[in-house]
């Protein structure tokens, strides 16, 4: 890709913060504040749920790991 060819003006992204529980259009607030960015206001307005399911995902992952480790070291 050429620079050319990149957008000058790319949508900046929906952001959830954290601390008003409000959906930004943009970088408006502290990046410690923001979960995103979002493609969409209503991807933004689920950020907590989507939080939480990755979150879990990755305990989910991390369990079964240690599950493994532990297996391999009984064996």
């Amino acid at each position: 890709m050429t620079a050319r060819d990149k957008d000058p003006q790319p949508d900046p992204g929906w952001y959830y913060n954290t601390r008003t529980g409000e959906v930004e259009h943009g970088e408006l607030s502290r990046a410690i504040d923001r979960l995103g960015p979002y493609p969409d206001r209503e991807t933004a307005q689920r950020a907590l749920e989507i939080a939480r399911a990755r979150t879990e995902e990755a305990d989910a992952v991390d369990e079964a790991e240690r599950e493994w480790e532990e297996g391999r070291d009984e064996a």
